[in-house]
């Protein structure tokens, strides 16, 4: 009975001592410190098979005669949606409860129905914007404005709202406010980007 007790001593004296050492190694031996992984380039972004022009492609734009880029991704008219779909590839998906958004909360945006031609939806010039982030009025949900020239007037690109809203009093362009809303969210302005 004595060399049993003695044997199951020495056994848990053994684990003991083995597990001891196991763990006062792992504490000595210094470990590397992790590599990120190659597919990360930023807290949260991972490798895909995605580029961002297959998702949402940049749109040429201006802001008082600067440039900008953004992206279109929904709008509140089936018509719209399809239209800035076959334009831009990628999906613009239809959410019919964008037309409810109260005024005061939209910010414009002026797309040319006629005049010069450019990269604008309807084939004319650029799209013009009435603000950008950092702007205390900017929002990404923009009511559409459609500015079309007067047939007897010779179209010219125009680089501000001060400059469409010159043309309109003078009679040179008409501006329709249908009631369409489109998330158009600006990734590049003059001065910032994303």
């Amino acid at each position: 009975m004595h060399t049993k007790f003695w044997a199951s001593s020495v056994i848990i004296l053994f684990l003991a001592l083995s597990f001891f050492t196991r763990n006062s190694k792992a504490q000595r031996e210094p470990t590397a410190t992790p590599e990120p992984m190659s597919g990360m380039s930023g807290m949260g972004q991972m490798e895909t098979a995605f580029s961002s022009d297959d998702l949402a492609p940049l749109v040429r734009g201006i802001y008082e005669g600067d440039e900008l880029f953004f992206i279109h991704t929904e709008a509140s008219d089936p018509d719209v949606a399809s239209l800035l779909t076959e334009m831009m590839g990628p999906q613009v998906v239809t959410v019919p409860g964008l037309a409810d958004i109260p005024d005061e909360l939209l910010g414009n945006v002026y797309v040319f129905t006629n005049g010069v031609a450019g990269g604008g939806p309807m084939g004319f010039q650029p799209d013009i914007f009435d603000s950008i982030p950092g702007d205390e009025a900017y929002t990404p949900l923009r009511a559409l404005n459609l500015v079309s020239w007067q047939e007897e007037v010779a179209p010219r690109v125009l680089d501000s709202v001060a400059e469409i809203e010159a043309a309109q009093a003078a009679g040179e362009v008409e501006i329709e406010r249908p009631g369409i809303v489109v998330n158009m969210p600006i990734l590049v302005w003059p001065g910032g980007r994303r």
